[in-house]
């Protein structure tokens, strides 16, 4: 789909609340997203930005069981990708393959080459090892952790381990540390959560309630960004937890996800009810790029050509 004046834009035949940028494709800005439909055949549509940066072009549209809640890609394989799907009454999780020949139209199915199917309690996420090939990845639901070792030539997903988060805490997602790959962070409805793989242990909390996302920065060591319903956007170091090192201005109320930018680290966007904000810190600038009710993940490979 080409895009005008406002930009470039893409259409789905259904909702969808799912979007993920295809890491392992390194010659192409590419992403994955998934539809999220009760009654109808859901789809996963594989986009990729024009080489002119002014077309969204449909490179394979595939059929998808159930709806689907949250979708990740491999980040050394890019026709890999995981998913988090329910019937309207249970979650199930999978990992998926692109076949090798695909278009936008007539495109061959999806495999499923492995079922994660160890959880009992409904499914929040999947988190892949940062990067690299490597072969664990983590799947979350809303008591427990389960540390999967994913094996691609047989085609086969094991747990490796499982830790319960407790009964007091009803686990909403996650980010794995891209500095520490034996960290990982979760969101529960009482505090955030910061996690050891090693031992399958949590090792530190921030007790702020009604954390709805969090991430990384890939630039900055030890930081953390969470966004929280009733108090915004708050940065935090890792080695001081007492308080954030951080508030940022213009966001009270219901803000939705977080996403640090990849290249430039002091890049932050921001989703709330109404509008994406553009952060750059520490120096308080705000932008309000759009007025918008879904999450726009993939602006957060966003690249500006100036920061000053």
């Amino acid at each position: 789909m080409q895009g005008g004046s406002n930009g470039i834009g893409y259409g789905l035949k259904y909702q969808a609340r799912c979007i993920a940028d295809v890491k392992a494709d390194t010659d192409h800005t590419s992403f994955l997203t998934g539809t999220l439909s009760l009654k109808e055949e859901n789809e996963v549509h594989l986009i990729r930005i024009s080489s002119a940066g002014t077309e969204l072009l449909c490179e394979g549209l595939f059929s998808h069981p159930n709806e689907i809640w949250d979708l990740a890609s491999c980040p050394f394989d890019q026709r890999i990708f995981s998913t988090v799907f329910s019937s309207g009454e249970t979650y199930g999780a999978a990992i998926w393959q692109i076949p090798e020949l695909y278009g936008q139209s007539n495109s061959p199915q999806l495999e499923r080459i492995a079922s994660l199917d160890a959880h009992n309690s409904k499914i929040k996420c999947t988190l892949w090892w940062p990067t690299g090939r490597h072969d664990k990845l983590v799947s979350i639901d809303e008591q427990n952790l389960f540390l999967w070792s994913f094996d691609t030539s047989k085609k086969n997903a094991q747990v490796q381990s499982q830790e319960s988060a407790g009964v007091l805490h009803s686990l909403t997602g996650g980010a794995w540390d891209p500095h520490d790959y034996n960290a990982l962070a979760l969101t529960s409805e009482s505090s955030v959560q910061l996690w050891d793989l090693r031992t399958m242990k949590k090792t530190n909390s921030i007790d702020h309630p009604h954390v709805r996302n969090l991430d990384y920065n890939v630039k900055r060591e030890y930081t953390l960004v969470t966004a929280e319903d009733e108090s915004g956007i708050h940065i935090w170091d890792l080695r001081m937890l007492k308080f954030p090192v951080l508030d940022l201005p213009g966001h009270t109320h219901w803000t939705w996800t977080v996403k640090c930018n990849p290249e430039y680290e002091d890049l932050i966007l921001v989703l709330s009810l109404h509008f994406l904000y553009l952060f750059v810190y520490p120096m308080y600038v705000e932008s309000i790029l759009v007025r918008t009710h879904v999450c726009l993940d993939w602006l957060m490979t966003y690249k500006p050509k100036a920061i000053s």
